[in-house]
């Protein structure tokens, strides 16, 4: 762990009011967009807009835009989100001339095309265990330093157990995959608590030259290219107190761990350069489940074009014009 970088860079959600931030914000001239990635989420996503839009929009103006980016839902996720009062976008007619993946990574890039703030927040869809200084406490490190341009979350995680009671263990990939591969190759954000929160904001100036993978691995990169490009004291974190969420299969984290490994064997030259790769993972009996693992990582938004004649008149259409 670097010397001292704990003690540094590490603050609680208290230390800055939202009316203190709200002061930073307007001194600095810096605008913010929340963004929360959302797929299949219509039973949270509406509480989490309007939580977000009471405090942070129209009680104190901390936000200056509430986007959810709609990842290929089947469900009602954004029109739940819309009615609840923010801007949703499709991520597939987002800059359609792009193409299109299935991911969070793919829905949190497409999203410098649709916002403007200097700062994105990025805030996870299946909370359930939650409040807006999430939010708020995110802003604290970048509005009062300007040496600061990634800052994560990181909580006491509620287990989806009956006897569940709150932990400072991050997830299963987390501890098993995430941890050990900071300690192995990268012992200078061995300080991270929960590399992998789903909480966590970026100067957009550093995120749009970063290399951002479509899927679960997004929030892995973000940290180590931050850590080779800026430093590692470019990077703070920020506790939040509870924090619970649904959670996945342990087949399904099968294929989040691949991404993650995929991820840091990039980093480390180590990487094959495919695009996909075949997970086979054993069920009962041992039956074979095949899942193909996408790895695709898009480039620097800042070296992408401005959009064609065809796709200009194919822009990302709001949602609430067709719930």
């Amino acid at each position: 762990m670097n010397d001292g970088w704990f003690e540094r860079r590490t603050h609680h959600w208290t230390e800055w009011t939202p009316q203190r931030l709200v002061g930073l914000k307007r001194e600095t001239g810096t605008t913010v967009s929340l963004v929360v990635p959302a797929r299949n989420e219509e039973t949270t996503v509406g509480g989490i807009v309007s939580g977000v839009r009471e405090e942070l929009v129209e009680r104190v103006p901390l936000l200056d835009e509430l986007v959810v980016m709609d990842s290929d839902s089947t469900d009602a996720t954004a029109c739940r989100a819309a009615d609840a009062g923010a801007r949703v976008h499709r991520t597939v007619d987002v800059r359609p001339d792009l193409g299109h993946y299935r991911g969070k990574g793919e829905a949190l890039w497409k999203a410098q095309f649709v916002t403007e703030g200097d700062i994105l927040v990025f805030l996870d869809a299946d909370l359930v265990e939650w409040d807006t200084h999430f939010v708020s406490g995110l802003l604290g490190p970048l509005l009062q330093d300007s040496g600061v341009e990634l800052v994560k979350a990181f909580y006491d995680r509620i287990l989806d157990r009956e006897d569940a009671r709150p932990t400072h263990e991050g997830g299963r990939v987390t501890e098993l995959v995430a941890r050990p591969t900071l300690a192995l190759r990268w012992p200078e954000l061995s300080g991270i608590v929960q590399p992998l929160s789903g909480e966590w904001a970026i100067r957009r100036r550093l995120l749009c030259d970063l290399t951002v993978p479509t899927g679960y691995g997004v929030e892995l990169a973000a940290l180590v290219d931050t850590h080779l490009h800026r430093g590692v004291d470019a990077i703070a974190q920020v506790g939040m107190g509870l924090r619970g969420h649904h959670h996945q299969s342990l087949h399904g984290l099968g294929a989040m761990a691949t991404e993650l490994l995929a991820v840091a064997d990039r980093r480390s030259g180590a990487g094959t350069g495919a695009d996909t790769v075949e997970l086979h993972q054993y069920g009962t009996g041992g039956k074979t489940m095949t899942t193909e693992v996408g790895l695709v990582e898009r480039g620097p938004a800042r070296r992408v074009g401005p959009p064609s004649d065809r796709s200009e008149g194919q822009r990302a259409r709001e949602v609430a014009g067709w719930c």
